[in-house]
Parts: structure tokens; sequence; C-alpha cells
């Protein structure tokens, strides 16, 4: 028990040191220190010459649910600028409450999930980290999404007449 511990110990410890190492892009330091009951949320991405790429990100919350209802984390992320330097970062607003529908469940099972807000979609930039500040009882997740390099066209329905 006490080697297993000493060895997740040392996993983490080296998972922490290769985090730091990666956010090398620009010194965080230019940025705000995160407000009382906030933590700064970094999200580093490699560089890509694909400009077609984007990134969604979400505020998530881990909480218990029940089995059948769909939840959303309320709030708005809200970007500001970073005043002299030309670069900006994000913040999520939120009350803390949860949507959901209101489905009656057959059962009365419930599971933890992580419930996540609305995306926030931006255009990926692998030359630049994307700074988030959330409340400390939140966590951010965030998908890359790529388009193919097919263009499509849409149909036309209906002309106007002279």
């Amino acid at each position: 028990m006490k080697l297993s511990l000493i060895c997740l110990a040392s996993v983490l410890a080296t998972l922490n040191l290769y985090s730091q190492e990666s956010i090398s892009k620009i010194d965080l330091s230019i940025f705000p220190k995160p407000a009382k009951g906030y933590k700064m949320m970094v999200i580093e991405v490699p560089h890509s010459s694909n400009t077609d790429k984007k990134i969604s990100f979400y505020a998530s919350k881990f909480m218990d649910t029940d089995t059948c209802n769909n939840y959303i984390l309320s709030g708005t992320f809200e970007m500001k600028d970073l005043q002299g330097w030309g670069y900006h970062y994000y913040e999520f607003k939120t009350n803390g409450n949860v949507i959901s529908t209101q489905m009656g469940c057959g059962e009365n099972k419930t599971i933890g999930r992580l419930v996540n807000s609305q995306a926030e979609t931006i255009t990926y930039n692998g030359k630049m980290p994307t700074i988030i500040y959330i409340p400390e009882n939140l966590t951010v997740q965030f998908k890359i999404y790529s388009a193919d390099d097919e263009i499509y066209t849409a149909a036309e329905q209906f002309k106007q007449k002279g």
C-alpha cells in the first residue's frame, strides 16, 4: 500500500513537471492573477499549419445526476482584452445553477458525471495558449475540430422575380 502511494506521488510529480514545461509559448505572468474564488486554466495546443481547425471549450462541474435527463451548467464566457499586450483571455461567469430536462425517470438511480456549460468555439491558435478563468469548483474540457478539404455549395430554392 505504502509503495503504491509512493509510486502514485512520483507519477503525479512527473506529470506536473511536464505540464509546467509545456506552457512555454508566452510568459503567463502577464495575465492577471485569478480573482478570489477563481483559478486560471490554460489550453495549450500544438502548432498546426491547418487553418481550418477550431477549439471548443466548456466549463464543467462534476455532480450526481439521474440517468435519463440532460443537464447543462448555466453561465457564459466573456472575452476580455489583456491591455497593452494585444492578447485576450476568457472569464466564465456563472451562479453555479444547473438546468435540466424534467423527464420522469423510471428508476431512482444516480450517477456521477461532468455537466458542461454551453461551448465557446474559437479559431485554433497553436502559437499561443488560451487562458480561461473559472470558479475554483469547476474545470475546463475542450475539443479540437478540423474540417475536411471539401467545400460544398448550398442549393438555391427561390429566386426573386425582376
